[in-house]
């Protein structure tokens, strides 16, 4: 017998027994159902590790993620540095260095209008926000976590229509960023943003973002989302001072912080 024959045929076209092979096959699809769940598991995990998106965690880490703004250490969701392997133009390194933390507060006043009516329907739990300068203090950047009132359906709702709206493209819904006194994020108000960038979390009650500008103040009058300032082929004066890179790479990161927090959170004896 020959494993490249036909199934229930002979050599010779001539039908035989299947039953010498049934228990072999059945060991064998077995086996490959074990590993194919543990693949999928890992998947699964991986994906909250590294920052995959599309599949909503379960209802446990859900609830996780929405309670850490009062249970993690700030270090933890803005650590005083981040490195950026990577993250700037043309692949080169950043690291930043946080040089304020807003206390965490509601929603009140910290969006723009229109942005703070696009996030209404997830609702405001706690914003918690910091503000980065890179190693030359160029630039700065603020990243804030905000955490929503909503479910998993509600997250996944507004998730879509940033998406198909293309919401987190448009200039009259950036982010406000974080100035405080005494730091080169002084004169960092809504004239000065120059790149932003915002994502809405499926598998947890959390909004991202992050919005950076010149560090000396000067006002910005065509800011670029980050994804359209790090393109390669990029040519405004926003991409090519890596600004676009400054938002994402940072909200990227703090981004896969929060993520390692909840894994963290979620496997904790309850």
């Amino acid at each position: 017998m020959s494993f490249g024959e036909p199934e229930g045929y002979d050599r010779d076209a001539r039908p035989r027994p299947l039953g010498r092979r049934g228990a072999s096959q059945a060991a064998a699809a077995a086996v490959c159902l074990v590993l194919g769940l543990g693949l999928i598991s890992g998947a699964v995990t991986g994906s909250w590790l590294v920052g995959g998106s599309g599949d909503e965690g379960s209802p446990s880490t859900f609830a996780a993620a929405g309670s850490l703004w009062h249970s993690v250490p700030v270090d933890q969701l803005f650590p005083p540095t981040v490195q950026g392997r990577g993250a700037g133009p043309g692949g080169a390194d950043r690291t930043w260095t946080r040089i304020a933390v807003a206390p965490d507060s509601g929603c009140k006043d910290a969006f723009d209008p229109l942005l703070r009516k696009a996030l209404a329907p997830v609702g405001c739990e706690r914003l918690l926000r910091a503000t980065y300068t890179d190693a030359t203090e160029s630039h700065v950047t603020t990243v804030g976590l905000l955490f929503t009132t909503a479910d998993a359906p509600g997250m996944t709702a507004l998730a879509n229509r940033f998406r198909k709206e293309r919401l987190d493209r448009r200039s009259d819904l950036m982010p406000l960023p974080y100035a405080a006194e005494g730091t080169p994020a002084a004169g960092f108000g809504a004239p000065q943003r120059a790149s932003w960038t915002v994502s809405v979390l499926t598998e947890a009650p959390v909004v991202v973002y992050a919005v950076s500008g010149w560090a000396d103040g000067r006002t910005v009058d065509d800011p670029q989302p980050a994804g359209d300032a790090v393109e390669a082929d990029a040519t405004t004066a926003v991409a090519q001072a890596g600004l676009g890179n400054e938002a994402q790479g940072l909200a990227d990161r703090v981004e896969r912080d929060f993520r390692r927090n909840v894994r963290s959170a979620s496997e904790q004896p309850s």
